[in-house]
């Protein structure tokens, strides 16, 4: 074993979750070891290359980043937030709901989308105002709940979270059924199920509320991807003193004691064992309980519980350069959700069918160019597109033991996929075909294999009733100095994830988040529009410039350093 300082804290797993923690801690004087099994650090949130081309699997959009909001709040209070960029997505559509022959933009600004859906379906124009209104007010009464401190707010908690309490055990069918009529309306004001893979029949109201309202204001997009965020992350962590290590494969946790077990340290998987006060797992429950601690550790609630414990939907995401002028196709920088016009309840029910190869294209995608989302990554020529679809694990279940090295069977598969993907995305680029100059798929195998989530999950727990709020598992666990962060403790997405980080710490330091979030007036995330060069400093303008340089000089294959 290497000879090492004292580890106050090993972090297994450096998603957004993992390395807000790791922040936290290690600001607070900690020496914090963050162990990550892939060859670069960040999860879901990390960034790849293909020929010199970025892309990144989990940050498609933000939210929130205006001056005073909440993730803004959030990067000001870890300390990042000056070695942060956004652009700001199409204001007039930063989502672009396909829905059938149907289209609606949904616009940067509360009102605004009121205004124009009444325009829209003026039928419904005093429900659409009700029934935003409730989703906003429930979002905002859910983030009450982890600030209420003290006698006064646990008494005034019943009517200060009222719409929480009367809205919050029913299904978002259930709520928008209620208000509004129209189906058309209905599917527009549901297209964002896709940010966390439930249909309207299953979807937990004030969890889509909280989707719904982090997007009210906008969508943003991190200049260089989501790799900036976490280069971010580890810049202030290595700052702090702590450590961070890849290619680090957590065999199991070290536990000690015969009743009581407590958690001292890590095993590898060359053998190498590392100890520490306390560990956090950024790894999902399943992975660290029943992996790393192992199933005879447990008690029987907990395994129980981890036994009847469903994962979120996988994903199929292709990743493609192309050699076209996207833009005059009709794309921009904001998002595009594709539907077919009919029960969304069914439509998930059927994108979860396990004999996915049959039929020509995929239905329903999610389409987003990252060229025009960040203007600083375009080379001139090649702009770079990531569509998703989601599906059910269990049609990639022959290949779940695959080695490194792929079967033909799977690459055969994978090719057939890539086709129907490539033929859904003609519908929304007409022509794409003939352009493209590389493309890659990513499977829930893939998903397994760098990111080690269950199932391919992309989302981590399914965020289902039973599975969300006081039900969803928690930050401390049985086992003495063994700690949980990610998508299945607080939330997912990006700033979900990093939120859970922060409350994770935040119960190691015996304190409140908002005592480890104070904001630093130093600190400003700076913020441009992607559909707007005028207002762009000379740098941006020089990085720009340089880009389409390089562009215009390099040939594929070289990266981008």
């Amino acid at each position: 074993m290497r000879e090492q300082k004292e580890i106050d804290t090993i972090v297994i797993g450096s998603g957004a979750a993992g390395l807000s923690a790791a922040i936290c801690l290690s600001r607070a004087g900690q020496h914090v070891l963050v162990l990550e099994q892939h060859d670069v650090p960040g999860g879901w949130c990390h960034s790849f290359y293909l020929d010199g081309h970025r892309f990144t699997p989990g940050v498609h959009y933000v939210g929130l980043l205006g001056e005073g909001e909440s993730t803004s709040e959030l990067y000001k209070g870890l300390g990042i937030a000056n070695d942060l960029v956004f652009f700001k997505m199409n204001a007039s559509g930063y989502e672009h709901c396909w829905i059938g022959d149907e289209r609606f933009d949904l616009p940067s600004d509360f009102d605004t989308l009121i205004d124009n859906l009444s325009k829209r379906f003026p039928h419904e124009k005093k429900n659409i105002k009700k029934y935003l209104k409730t989703v906003r007010t429930v979002s905002r009464e859910l983030q009450l709940i982890p600030k209420m401190d003290g006698f006064w707010d646990n008494v005034t908690i019943p009517w200060r979270t009222r719409n929480l309490g009367k809205y919050g055990l029913f299904s978002l069918k259930r709520v928008i059924d209620w208000h509004i009529k129209d189906p058309l309306l209905k599917r527009i004001l549901n297209v964002q199920c896709g940010d966390h893979g439930l249909p309207p029949n299953q979807a937990s109201f004030p969890l889509h509320c909280a989707v719904m309202d982090h997007y009210f204001n906008g969508g943003y997009y991190p200049m260089g991807g989501g790799g900036a965020i976490v280069k971010a992350m580890t810049r202030a962590i290595k700052k702090n003193g702590s450590e961070i290590r890849v290619k680090q494969n957590v065999k199991r946790i070290i536990l000690k004691g015969d009743r009581k077990k407590t958690a001292v340290g890590v095993e590898l998987e060359n053998g190498e064992q590392l100890f520490a006060k306390r560990i956090i797992s950024n790894a999902d429950p399943s992975k660290t309980y029943l992996s790393m601690v192992g199933a005879e550790n447990l008690s029987k609630p907990l395994l129980k519980k981890l036994n009847h414990t469903d994962y979120s939907c996988t994903s199929l995401m292709l990743f493609l350069t192309v050699a076209m002028d996207v833009s005059k196709s009709g794309l921009d920088s904001g998002n595009i959700w594709v539907y077919p016009d009919r029960d969304m309840d069914d439509f998930f029910k059927e994108m979860m069918a396990i004999d996915i190869r049959s039929g020509k294209s995929f239905h329903g995608m999610f389409v987003s160019c990252t060229t025009l989302k960040d203007p600083t990554s375009f080379d001139g020529t090649h702009h770079c597109i990531e569509a998703i679809t989601y599906i059910d694990y269990e049609s990639f279940k022959l290949f779940k033991n695959e080695e490194t090295i792929r079967s033909v069977a799977y690459t055969q598969f994978k090719e057939a996929l890539i086709q129907k993907m490539i033929n859904g995305l003609e519908k929304v680029v007409p022509g794409i075909s003939n352009t493209i100059v590389r493309k890659e798929l990513g499977t829930p195998i893939t998903n397994e294999y760098y990111i080690n989530a269950t199932q391919g999950s992309v989302y981590g727990t399914e965020k289902n009733f039973k599975q969300t709020g006081p039900f969803a598992y928690r930050s401390k666990s049985e086992i003495e100095n063994l700690y949980l962060c990610g998508a299945s403790i607080l939330s997912h997405g990006v700033a979900g994830a990093s939120y859970s980080g922060v409350q994770t710490a935040a119960k190691i330091l015996k304190c409140k988040t908002d005592d480890l979030l104070k904001q630093d007036q130093a600190q400003s995330v700076r913020i441009y529009e992607a559909e707007n060069t005028s207002g762009y400093p000379e740098w941006i303008e020089r990085k720009i410039k340089v880009k389409r340089t390089r562009g215009e000089k390099m040939p594929a294959g070289i990266d981008d350093l």
